[in-house]
């Protein structure tokens, strides 16, 4: 059953009128929305990939890799949002509630404020540990959760402000056209938010650049720089990339704030959106790709999932099969550990 209150915001804002299923049947699915539900798929287990790797590997038990790791999990929740917002888009959203259809777009400020607020926890950390040379104490990791779950609570705070009344339900002229719903004044201030810590990340590593370049000869006494630096230089590639990614659906919303009347580029959000959470998959790219160990670590679990499940294929046999010589039990391990060590260390010079 068609909600009254939705039809009517989607309606004045011409969204209608630019909604290919409308009159459709709601259970056909367009091939753009299977190819989004697949990449979002391939977003959740990709991310859940990096988040095992970290848990399993104790070496990334410290504050960068605890920070990598929330990073990892706002990405992996940004692809269940959008997989969610995408199962209940088309004619299914005019059959939803005003609350519910909070819910489904809330969830995706709350897992991009939460990237921001992570990116800014991680640029705060390296600052920290490269400028002031503090070194890693595990007796204060309580620290580090404590700020991430502030970045957690700030993040839901800042998607659940229109449930709590800060939308467009009895003002129409006041609504945007993306999200139909929404407090023009609302996408504004959520893009100066986000812009704002945006630009503080970059001014952070900015400056992170500049000392580290004036004190080398001091970062090249430390045992850790390379690793350090490596970690830096990972960390700037996500942001630039994360940047890359959201700034023309910051555009588009900043477009649709400044929109008086109705814009023919607002009603091709989905790509610009598209875009965005393409972000979420590329980041366990970038770790695999820029950090030695992230990459050992990411492939390692996947080499051993795959033998894995070899071993369990061919596990019908005997117990005795299952339970070899002590001679040739060292010799599959150590056969493992080669192939395993052949997979981390694949193309290794040429990304150096």
């Amino acid at each position: 059953m068609i909600n009254p209150q939705i039809y009517r915001h989607y309606n004045y804002t011409g969204k209608l009128d630019h909604r290919p299923t409308v009159g459709t049947s709601p259970s056909t699915v367009g091939t753009k929305t299977i190819v989004f539900l697949l990449i979002c798929s391939f977003i959740v287990l990709e991310n859940l990939t990096v988040l095992v790797a970290i848990w399993r590997n104790h070496r990334f038990h410290n504050r960068m890799y605890f920070f990598i790791g929330n990073l990892a999990l706002c990405d992996m929740l940004a692809g269940v949002a959008y997989l969610v917002n995408l199962l209940l888009s088309g004619e299914k959203t005019l059959q939803l509630s005003p609350a519910l259809w909070f819910v489904r777009e809330g969830s995706m400020f709350v897992a991009l404020g939460a990237s921001i607020f992570s990116l800014l926890a991680i640029a705060i950390e390296r600052h920290l540990t490269m400028i002031k040379m503090r070194p890693y104490d595990a007796n204060k990791n309580y620290r580090v959760f404590l700020l991430i779950g502030t970045c957690w609570l700030i993040a839901i705070s800042l998607g659940a402000l229109p449930i709590l009344g800060w939308n467009c339900l009895d003002n129409l002229p006041d609504c945007s056209t993306v999200l139909p719903l929404y407090s023009k004044k609302y996408v504004a201030f959520c893009i100066t938010v986000f812009m704002v810590l945006l630009l503080a990340i970059a001014v952070l590593y900015a400056r992170i650049y500049i000392l580290v370049k004036s004190s080398s000869q001091k970062v090249s006494k430390n045992r850790n720089s390379e690793h350090a630096m490596s970690l830096l230089r990972t960390v700037i590639i996500v942001v630039g990339v994360f940047i890359a990614c959201w700034t023309p659906i910051f555009i588009l919303l900043l477009v649709d704030v400044a929109c008086e009347q109705r814009c023919p580029i607002l009603y091709k959000a989905d790509w610009f959106i598209a875009v965005a959470v393409l972000n979420s998959a590329m980041n366990p790219v970038i770790y695999t790709l820029a950090s030695r160990e992230m990459r050992g670590a990411f492939l390692g679990l996947v080499c051993g999932v795959c033998y894995g499940g070899k071993a369990s294929a061919n596990g019908s046999g005997n117990r005795r099969s299952l339970e070899p010589s002590r001679s040739k039990s060292w010799s599959r391990q150590h056969l493992l550990i080669t192939i395993i060590n052949g997979c981390c260390s694949f193309n290794i010079g040429s990304l150096k």
